[in-house]
């Protein structure tokens, strides 16, 4: 595992993806504990930075990473595949993503247990609420709701899951919640998407002409990017819908590049930078980075991102990592925790995302840096 036993440090001359993961493993003995969480509960955050260890498992097979997954589906799924803590009844489209991890713990092991899981999950969105014009709400207590967050949430999986078991007729549904994403939530100036898009304009942050939220929110758009060049893993290439997707990504990379920052970083509110009490903020900036090296590798974009992907992360480890005495990374500067509505009520301003509590190795920035690594090899 690279720990030296005395003292255990994490050496500085592995890869950064494994550095932070060897730091995550270190400070949570069992990957439910993963957030600080003291009891098991199935989760998002959990379901992003395990996903992020399967990703790393395939370019550096441990048995020690391998255990470290399977370990969290076997403390919340029960024998008869039943998921502690999950409610199908919430509609959150949050639950879905840590049903990725089931599909290779079913593969290789076979179990039942893991096949009633996903097929819970698939029925989650088969009656997930949906707008009128047939897009997933984030949650039952949203209503009318979609949220970029809520794509990375629910496609992949989604994805994945019609392709494995129902010969793909699901992927029009697919690309269609991207469609209205893009049709309904995309600033036609800045061709940025803004966190959220309400389609009846009910809710007070709802913009009256559009639906719209007032703000763009790096992480909602690092969601989004992430959801984008995960979800095109699945897509068969002849697909009608497969080159609109790539599209898209071309599209949202074109956008980010200019709000870029010198230090490759971008911004908690991504296109207002100059303004007082905005940071350069860890989570997104890392879903960017491994959106836009995953989109070159993989022949979705133009070698020239690449460059930026590059820039953004020595922006992470130059600007935004520590290191302690045993070795262990630590990231910075990411925020802990936004939305919109709710109680007490999120407005979506400015000043509201710009205070929101920070959090140091918030799982939604080591996840995705896990990510970003991998795909540039770091």
């Amino acid at each position: 595992m690279h720990l030296n036993a005395q003292n255990s440090m994490i050496s500085k001359k592995l890869k950064w993806s494994e550095r932070m993961a060897l730091t995550i493993m270190s400070q949570h003995k069992e990957s439910y504990m993963i957030d600080n969480a003291t009891s098991p509960k199935w989760d998002y955050v959990h379901g992003l930075v395990l996903t992020s260890f399967e990703e790393l498992n395939k370019q550096f097979p441990k048995k020690t990473y391998q255990d470290y997954i399977k370990s969290y589906a076997d403390k919340l799924i029960k024998n008869d595949g039943s998921i502690e803590t999950y409610k199908i009844d919430s509609y959150n489209i949050d639950m879905i993503v840590a049903g990725r991890l089931l599909f290779n713990l079913y593969d290789t092991t076979k179990e039942t247990k893991y096949l009633t899981a996903l097929q819970t999950l698939k029925k989650q969105i088969e009656e997930q609420p949906r707008t009128i014009s047939g897009g997933f709400w984030h949650k039952k207590i949203y209503p009318n709701q979609m949220w970029l967050d809520g794509l990375y949430m629910g496609e992949p999986f989604y994805a994945h899951y019609t392709k494995t078991f129902e010969n793909g007729k699901n992927f029009d549904d697919i690309a269609k919640q991207f469609e209205l994403i893009e049709k309904n939530d995309k600033d036609p100036k800045t061709k940025l998407l803004y966190h959220a898009w309400d389609e009846s304009k009910q809710m007070p942050w709802a913009n009256q002409s559009t639906g719209s939220s007032p703000n763009f929110w790096s992480r909602s758009l690092g969601w989004y990017a992430m959801a984008l060049v995960d979800v095109l893993d699945y897509f068969p290439k002849d697909h009608p819908k497969y080159n609109q997707l790539v599209n898209y990504l071309n599209g949202l990379a074109d956008a980010l590049i200019p709000f870029q920052d010198k230090t490759g970083l971008w911004y908690q509110v991504t296109d207002k930078g100059e303004l007082k009490g905005n940071y350069l903020e860890g989570s997104g900036s890392a879903m960017f980075v491994y959106a836009l090296a995953k989109g070159v590798n993989k022949g979705y974009l133009p070698k020239k991102y690449k460059k930026f992907a590059l820039k953004g992360f020595d922006g992470i480890t130059k600007h935004l990592i520590k290191t302690n005495e045993k070795g262990e990374i630590t990231i910075t500067q990411v925020c802990a925790v936004a939305g919109l509505g709710g109680n007490p009520y999120r407005d979506g301003s400015y000043e509201y995302y710009i205070n929101e509590k920070k959090k140091d190795n918030d799982p939604k920035a080591t996840g995705p840096f896990i990510l970003a690594a991998l795909e540039l090899n770091k």
